[in-house]
């Protein structure tokens, strides 16, 4: 058993102070476009998920490949016209063989449609996926399965140009990317050389 010491100044402190817990409470995760960040990422894992089992779910090679396809086009559009403008105020087009690229301005108000876990939820979908395309497309190269070849790299180019064009939107002109990636690249460079 144990015995409390008379001494203790914790006497008459509450572990579980309610007051200051409901003040420093963490602000809930706000997801403004609930319908947008899901189909972000359905479209984008659905396909994913097709290409792993389908040889376990199907033997017909033609479907399969129609629907990793359909997905993946789905995908691209979604991405590329809707979920781009609502999660996090940026779209790219192409207009009269004319690359637009275009990102909402920094004024508060507008900031106020773009929450933290959208563009968390945005740029995760946009960037690990095409990375386990381009890791799909070495996995059949060096496995011989030509022909879901064209399929990795439709997965890859379509995904691709999707994270091209909406890091062109965030970064600016191809001037600012170069500089960028001079910068990130010497920084790294820099970091190792002087590493002990």
């Amino acid at each position: 058993m144990l015995q409390q010491d008379s001494n203790d100044d914790t006497k008459g402190v509450s572990l579980f102070n309610v007051e200051e817990e409901t003040t420093n409470r963490p602000r809930k995760v706000k997801i403004r476009h609930p319908v947008a960040s899901f189909f972000h990422l359905f479209f984008r894992v659905s396909a994913i998920i097709v290409y792993l089992l389908c040889e376990l779910l199907s033997s017909s090679f033609i479907s399969c490949m129609v629907t990793i396809i359909f997905l993946l086009s789905c995908d691209f559009w979604a991405v590329k016209n809707v979920t781009g403008r609502l999660m996090v105020g940026l779209r790219w087009w192409n207009h009269t063989s004319h690359w637009v690229f275009e990102s909402r301005k920094e004024s508060s108000e507008e900031n106020k449609t773009v929450s933290e876990a959208e563009s968390g939820i945005f740029w995760l979908g946009l960037t690990a996926c095409p990375v386990l395309w381009v890791i799909f497309a070495f996995s059949a190269l060096f496995s011989f399965r030509v022909k879901w070849l064209p399929v990795v790299i439709m997965g890859v180019v379509l995904q691709g140009a999707n994270l091209y064009g909406y890091i062109r939107c965030k970064v600016g002109s191809r001037k600012n990317l170069t500089s960028m990636a001079t910068l990130y690249f010497g920084n790294c460079l820099s970091f190792f050389w002087n590493w002990d």
